[in-house]
């Protein structure tokens, strides 16, 4: 591998080739639902040709041999030799899927590991037209490549394989055809070099007929007329270009100064070591269509002549670069200042309210301004679109839909949408296992969708959206549902429940069983479900960061999973309260409702304390006695707070002393003495310059509850 080639060369390659992967795994599993788009079949081709092309230039032959095997199947699929089907995409997808194992290994600077030579085997077999090709096709098929390839030609580079076909074809052509005058003398000095005629050849393959010429040859067709006297002027009745000729056939292929000057004995010696760094628009083109779409005033001109076939020089020019790589730990600790700076705008506004002075109120306000438009900003820069989780969706479903024999079409909506990159990266495992469960649990067999009167293909929807400061996430399907009465049963045979309290449970509630630990409808175990550990993995990730999760299900129509997440981790909405002479913030995202109770009224129910509002029973708790040392065995006040907060469908009440607002607080970690705490998610400081606990609900409640 060249890995000491520029590292920043390297790192561009890692940037364009993870984008062009990522995108590929989507448009592979979408071409498979539109075998015909060619536009689709293009855009893959001229992926795994860019792949090519960069990991070509660092020599990482193992990366090349697998994308140029890749780019020969697509050639010969978007030219119509072969159909589109799916055990050709099962082969093309585990060689992506090594492709991408050796992107990894690139960017961990590991030794590749290549793909397997029978998997190379069949996709070069793949390369092959179905059938027996017309000859006129097989006569045009070696052009076609190049031209296409000629689509993304903007970036310049031809590779040393396309160079050495540009000069085989040469030699073909000139032992095919009768040999010239004079021709056979200049290319005798040497095997290495090409002669002039080769030369003139090469420059009329690349710029058309006639845009290089030099004086007309003896015995060409008396139709053709004569060269302009000042065009063959310097050549002295030779068959060779000036050095002056030379430096503007440079100038046309790089721009202005973009080659060093070179010396005579150079000028056929360029080509072969490859010193040009760009080409023209199209690498070979049809030089029938070629000419005939050039003006004829064109034929006459020589190696002087004033249109050149390059664009224009300010078409070329460099464009100033709009965007700037950041290293993530960089925006990070920009984070982290700003979140410093919100601490001391919250502790300002809290003494500018003490304060009569209208001077201070004023710059309290603009500091206020500035710091939310910063902190908004600075959220932007670390935000990138939920496209970057959901791209890898197609590719799940399809495999699995193969697996169990199931036909299914995935749908993705809102893929725009933006979020915290920590999230989207958080979010990633736990998409999969929702998406892979309404795949196997959700999705029924095709023949009994058709019994059920249902589409054979089955569908499951993805979709993102955003609502206020968090993020909502739908996973649907429209398959079997659940049985509310299958869900009770299974807990009780699991020991989750006893019987009786199984069947107080509502439909919501049993459906929110899908997620305790060890709990699965499955029967058998297979190697995709069946274990009841999944869907627990997901709860507790989604605990982790701040959010919800809730299910909705109706029996033979369909299931949907929405999760509701923070924009960000690091700036959280809080609703501060006192426990005696402490401070606590609840997050914000918890609470329901807040009113004020007589304590008198509450209820004992099972031997708890519960409290009836609005004809509903939540249980209550006072957290004070978990949280503050010595409030076990203080009287319990007549009349309280009572904040009602949710997770899931579960609403409790929690009896707070005092309320002291919403406040915007910054996450810290807690101090190594304080670690895994049970109920607390973190710290931060309060506007009035105290230390505050962020409690974590689930946890608070699994531990004291």
């Amino acid at each position: 591998m060249a890995f000491d080639a520029d590292e920043e060369i390297l790192q561009d390659f890692l940037v364009e080739a993870g984008e062009i992967l990522e995108k590929l795994s989507e448009q592979l599993v979408d071409l498979e639902q539109h075998p015909d788009d060619s536009d689709l079949l293009n855009a893959i081709f001229r992926g795994f040709h860019t792949v090519k092309g960069g990991a070509g230039f660092l020599q990482l032959d193992a990366l090349v041999r697998c994308c140029h095997s890749a780019e020969n199947v697509f050639d010969i699929l978007r030219n119509h030799k072969r159909k589109v089907d799916s055990e050709l995409m099962d082969v093309v997808l585990e060689v992506l899927d090594h492709v991408n194992a050796m992107f990894e290994q690139v960017r961990h600077h590991e030794e590749l590991t290549p793909a397997p030579d029978e998997l190379i085997a069949a996709l070069d077999a793949l390369a092959k037209p179905a059938g027996a090709a017309p000859a006129a096709n097989a006569a045009a098929e070696p052009a076609e490549p190049a031209t296409e390839a000629g689509s993304s030609d903007d970036n310049g580079d031809i590779t040393d394989d396309e160079f050495e076909q540009l000069l085989d074809a040469l030699e073909d052509e000139k032992n095919s055809a009768p040999a010239k005058s004079g021709g056979g003398s200049q290319s005798a000095g040497g095997d290495d070099e090409i002669s002039d005629d080769e030369f003139e050849a090469l420059l009329d393959q690349l710029h058309g007929k006639g845009q290089f010429a030099g004086p007309p040859e003896t015995g060409k067709a008396d139709d053709q007329e004569p060269e302009k006297p000042e065009d063959a002027g310097n050549n002295d009745g030779e068959d060779l270009i000036s050095d002056d000729e030379f430096e503007k056939l440079l100038d046309d292929l790089h721009g202005k100064g973009g080659s060093p000057t070179a010396e005579t004995s150079g000028a056929s010696e360029a080509p072969a070591d490859r010193k040009p760094a760009a080409r023209p628009a199209s690498t070979k083109p049809d030089k029938s269509s070629d000419n005939s779409d050039r003006p004829q005033a064109e034929g006459k001109a020589g190696a002087t002549s004033a249109a050149p076939a390059m664009p224009s020089r300010e078409a070329n020019a460099p464009v100033a670069e709009t965007s700037v790589r950041v290293d993530t730990k960089r925006l990070d600790d920009i984070m982290n200042m700003v979140g410093e700076l919100v601490l001391v705008r919250n502790r300002l506004q809290r003494l500018g309210a003490q304060s009569e002075d209208e001077h201070m109120h004023k710059a309290v306000s603009n500091l206020d301004v500035v710091t939310t438009d910063l902190q908004s900003a600075v959220m932007a820069t670390r935000m990138q679109p939920i496209k970057k989780v959901f791209g890898r969706f197609p590719r799940v479903v399809r495999d699995l839909a193969r697996s169990l024999k199931k036909e299914i079409n995935l749908e993705m909506h809102g893929e725009d949408t933006d979020l915290d990159k920590n999230l989207v990266e958080a979010l990633s495992d736990p998409l999969v296992h929702l998406v892979r469960n309404s795949v196997d649990h959700g999705i029924e067999a095709p023949d009994v969708r058709e019994k059920a009167g249902k589409p054979r293909q089955g569908k499951v929807t993805l979709s993102a959206e955003q609502e206020g400061d968090h993020i909502l996430l739908f996973i649907e399907d429209d398959g079997a549902g659940m049985d509310p009465d299958v869900l009770r049963r299974k807990a009780v045979e699991k020991g989750i429940y006893e019987k009786d309290a199984a069947d107080r449970l509502t439909n919501a509630e049993c459906y929110n069983l899908i997620f305790a630990a060890g709990f699965s409808t499955k029967d058998q175990i297979s190697d995709v479900s069946g274990r009841g550990v999944g869907m627990d993995v997901v709860k507790t990730k989604i605990g982790q960061l701040n959010g919800q999760l809730s299910v909705e299900s109706e029996l033979g129509k369909g299931s949907r999973i929405v999760i509701k997440v923070p924009l960000t981790l690091a700036i959280m909405p809080t609703l501060m309260i006192m426990l005696g002479d402490q401070s606590f913030a609840l997050p914000l995202v918890n609470v329901v409702e807040i009113f004020h109770l007589d304590l008198s009224k509450k209820n004992i129910v099972d031997g708890r304390e519960c409290i009836v509002v609005r004809d509903k029973v939540f249980p209550l708790f006072h957290i004070k006695r978990w949280l503050v040392k010595g409030a076990a065995g203080e009287p319990e006040p007549e009349n309280a707070h009572v904040v009602i907060v949710a997770m899931g469908t579960r609403r409790v009440g929690f009896v707070v002393d005092q309320l002291v607002g919403q406040e915007e607080v910054v996450i810290k970690p807690l101090g190594r003495a304080l670690q895994g705490t049970p109920g607390m998610a973190g710290a931060t400081i309060t506007g009035d310059g105290r230390i505050a606990l962020i409690i974590d609900v689930p946890s608070l409640l699994q531990n004291y509850g």
